[in-house]
């Protein structure tokens, strides 16, 4: 299962983080996010000895999206060494995610 971050503990989760991190950034009212879901857990389960999977609630956690300028979700996010390195806006199959943010 793929785990939360939040405002609070996105500094330690994602931009400390050794490895490469991906943050969806969803919210519970949000289909195409509940469509993704699946698909960020794929990635995760194949995937997650390589790059972290993490999920942040937009609706909870307000500070973070605005930080970084996300305004339209699903936005999945990769970051790197503490930096964003690349983003996607919307809903992708699991082999499209993979060839962008370089898993296969």
């Amino acid at each position: 299962m793929v785990a939360a971050v939040t405002d609070a503990t996105f500094a330690d989760d994602v931009l400390k983080s050794t490895k490469p991190v991906l943050v969806d950034y969803w919210a519970d009212w949000c289909t195409p996010c509940k469509q993704i879901a699946p698909i960020i857990e794929e990635l995760d389960r194949e995937y997650g000895d390589k790059i972290t999977f993490l999920k942040l609630d937009t609706n909870d956690n307000p500070n973070t999206p605005m930080q970084y300028g996300i305004m339209s979700i699903p936005t999945i996010a990769k970051f790197e060494g503490g930096s964003l390195v690349t983003q996607v806006v919307g809903a992708r199959g699991a082999d499209a995610l993979g060839r962008e943010f370089g898993l296969v």
